[in-house]
């Protein structure tokens, strides 16, 4: 089989001995083609007061239970391990919605303990953030992303089945008052009316200051109901938004990021496109994961998991639980896959992975 960086075909599997040979005990979390994971997505909870039609059911999931959950104590030695062992330069914290969880200033603050100081991000809808903006930002978060997929009262309703934009708003400003910059926006279009949510939310993002990014709907619903023909790509977004708009290739590189930059009338502003399906940018991903209950994956699209919180509670020490992650990571495939015809959506939803 020809492996490829771009998502397809999907990985060869490895089992066995050959998962695991060669697997590095020490330096960088690198993987068996070469990339190295700096970049730590932990996913706090998978509870959300939103219930946007492309990520949940109206009605809903079952949530986790409590015990199943990693505890603060449990987390930030997780974080620990990461940061001093792994070489995890940088942690995001997500959810479901991270914003419900009541510690998270504290856990906040004990990973900006750490040393080397990790920088440290938050990714969520906004709900809520007004009244912990300041508190988050003097506990030692340094950016923050709110998910936004529409300045339409309206069409954001419709969206996330809440009344909330005002709350969304508002949470913006406060984040930017706080010093949690630069603020970024996260949108997920409509298929219907994203063309014109993708004009609106630039123009809204240019007058305010923050930095716009689209990004192409994944399969990753509850419901399994996403079709590629029915998603909006990265190439309609940019058609609907050069009506409006001059729009050129951003000039500064663009690394591991997974948004391509393009100018906005000239710069210096830009905005962001993820054309995570489209332009897969898998042979430049630098991120593992850590799931609200202690699971580690090592892409958002794996169909196998690494489970951390049963070594933490059977006793096991770190350096135990540095060799299981470092395996997990080293068998991390070359691609998601979703291009492959036999590409299978993973079991689990992006509320319960983490963005």
């Amino acid at each position: 089989m020809t492996v490829t960086a771009l998502g397809l075909p999907s990985v060869l599997r490895r089992e066995g001995r050959e998962a695991t040979a060669g697997v590095p005990t020490s330096g960088p979390l690198v993987e068996i083609y070469g990339r190295v994971a700096t970049d730590l997505r932990v996913s706090l909870t998978d509870r959300c007061n939103l219930r946007c039609t492309y990520c949940m059911p109206a009605e809903g999931l079952q949530w986790l239970g409590n015990d199943q959950l990693l505890r603060p104590h449990e987390l930030i030695r997780l974080l620990r391990i990461a940061v001093t062992s792994l070489g995890v330069r940088s942690v995001r914290f997500t959810g479901g919605e991270p914003l419900l969880v009541k510690r998270l200033e504290e856990i906040v603050a004990a990973t900006a303990q750490l040393r080397p100081r990790p920088e440290i991000a938050l990714t969520t809808n906004g709900v809520g953030l007004a009244r912990r903006a300041g508190g988050l930002a003097a506990a030692g978060l340094d950016r923050i992303n709110v998910s936004l997929d529409s300045v339409d009262a309206a069409h954001f309703a419709a969206i996330t089945r809440r009344d909330r934009l005002p709350d969304v708003l508002e949470g913006l400003s406060a984040a930017r008052a706080a010093g949690l910059e630069p603020v970024k926006v996260n949108a997920v279009l409509d298929p219907v009316t994203g063309r014109d949510d993708a004009v609106t939310l630039l123009r809204f993002c240019l007058d305010h200051g923050y930095q716009l990014r689209i990004i192409e709907q994944m399969p990753l619903d509850a419901g399994h109901r996403w079709r590629r023909g029915e998603a909006l790509t990265a190439d309609d977004v940019l058609t609907a938004l050069r009506r409006h708009f001059s729009l050129r290739p951003d000039t500064a590189p663009r690394g591991s990021a997974p948004a391509q930059l393009w100018q906005v009338d000239g710069g210096p502003a830009t905005v962001g496109v993820i054309a995570a399906v489209t332009h897969a940018f898998c042979s430049d991903c630098d991120r593992t994961r850590l799931t609200a209950d202690g699971q580690v994956r090592s892409c958002l699209f794996s169909q196998e998991e690494t489970d951390l919180i049963g070594l933490l509670r059977g006793g096991a020490d770190d350096d135990a639980v540095e060799a299981a992650w470092r395996a997990a990571m080293w068998a991390k495939p070359a691609g998601h896959g979703i291009n492959d015809p036999n590409f299978v959506q993973p079991a689990r939803p992006m509320s319960a992975i983490g963005g």
